[in-house]
């Protein structure tokens, strides 16, 4: 799930632009003695032809000299963490600048620029616990870049700190700030580990909402087809998700929609879904070409049939004591593009009762409130759909459509 690569380019990205912005600062004769002066200037030299090593040795000159002055030992920890963290000595760079930070005498603003070095150079050097750590303060203390939030989360997820990384993405959804994708992919991964799939299935349905991209949508869809106790029955309304998720790309899932909707008596639908998949051209073509003609014609033609035959039809289902007929026609009329009078149909029908599955039918009248557009209609209908056979996983996935980004 988490593209790893892309965060850690991320980072290192980050951690560059901080070494930079606490290179060693010049060195003024009047503020260090000479013996510090001409050590650390030497060790300026040498890391300035990648002799990073031999500059860190110039930089211990400058160490042993006797009765340093604060401002001295600042100037040489600054030095000393610039030059480690550009020869890749990470260790070294953070607890130098640590000390830097300790001192107080870095310019003002500059404290920020130091501990993104920090965390950075601790990440670097695989020492998750301080590399989290130096990125929060970094954050308590005003910084904004979102690359360190990043690192935070990163850290605590390589750190196999779920609990944490739990906490700091929960966090990215509030303060008028959601979670990056990267840091939902992490939470999800997070729950992996600890074998968690309640926690891991809210981690995917926050990525669904906020960055919905078919192959979360596709691990959804499977989850829930695979619970025990999820009834054959909800065939079509998966295949409804999938189609509003762009996860129906085959001719297979075209014919298959289309029949199950011919089935489940609604034709006009079953027509639109072979009218797409011609338009895809997943349907038309090869060896099964006349097959998918006439599967299209018999939709069309019991389309017509549905038309013909709906004035009767819709007197009939006022009349009978139950609205299941009516639920029916009302969502017909949805896919027909009369949401208004389809949405009322069946709203009346359930309504009315006697239904053979009312929680179907309340699943199927937020299914046509979000293809009519009536979102928020849609995501108090399916919040009342209850079950144990799939109806109420359905509809949840469905809100989590009416909410999406």
């Amino acid at each position: 799930m988490m593209r790893t690569a892309s965060v850690r380019r991320t980072l290192a990205g980050a951690f560059a632009a901080a070494v930079l912005a606490v290179a060693p600062m010049a060195l003024a004769q009047e503020t260090v003695r000479p013996d510090v002066g001409k050590a650390l200037q030497a060790a300026l030299a040498l890391s300035k032809s990648g002799k990073h090593k031999e500059a860190l040795g110039k930089v211990a000159e400058a160490e042993a000299v006797s009765s340093r002055t604060a401002f001295e030992n600042y100037t040489i920890q600054r030095t000393k963490g610039s030059i480690a963290a550009s020869g890749g000595d990470n260790d070294t760079a953070a607890k130098a600048f640590e000390a830097v930070v300790a001192s107080g005498k870095a310019p003002a603003g500059e404290n920020l620029k130091m501990m993104q070095a920090i965390a950075g150079a601790y990440y670097r050097a695989k020492d998750y616990p301080k590399a989290a750590t130096w990125a929060a303060r970094y954050q308590k203390e005003g910084g904004t870049d979102p690359a360190m939030r990043t690192l935070l989360v990163q850290s605590h997820f390589l750190g196999n700190d779920c609990a944490a990384v739990a906490k700091a993405v929960g966090e990215g959804d509030g303060n008028g700030r959601k979670a990056s994708e990267e840091e939902l992919q992490m939470l999800a991964n997070c729950y992996l580990k600890l074998k968690d799939n309640q926690g891991y299935v809210s981690a995917i349905e926050r990525l669904v909402i906020h960055y919905p991209k078919k192959e979360y949508w596709t691990d959804l869809l499977n989850r829930v087809q695979k619970k025990n106790g999820f009834s054959d029955r909800f065939a079509l309304d998966i295949y409804r998700l999938k189609l509003a998720t762009g996860n129906i790309t085959t001719a297979n899932d075209y014919l298959e929609m289309t029949q199950l909707a011919l089935q489940a008596g609604f034709p006009t639908e079953a027509k639109k879904i072979a009218e797409k998949g011609y338009a895809a051209g997943a349907l038309g073509t090869g060896k099964d070409a006349e097959r998918h003609k006439r599967l299209k014609d018999l939709a069309e033609k019991t389309a017509a049939e549905s038309l013909a035959a709906r004035a009767q039809a819709e007197k009939d289902a006022a009349a009978d004591k139950a609205g299941n007929a009516l639920v029916s026609i009302g969502y017909n009329y949805v896919t027909e593009g009369a949401a208004q009078k389809g949405l009322a149909l069946m709203e009346e029908g359930i309504k009315k009762g006697g239904l053979k599955r009312p929680e179907d039918a309340k699943l199927l009248l937020g299914t046509a409130q979000i293809q009519a557009g009536a979102k928020s209609r849609a995501v108090q209908t399916l919040k009342t759909v209850q079950g144990a056979d799939g109806a109420a996983d359905l509809a949840k996935l469905w809100t989590l459509i009416a909410q999406r980004g």
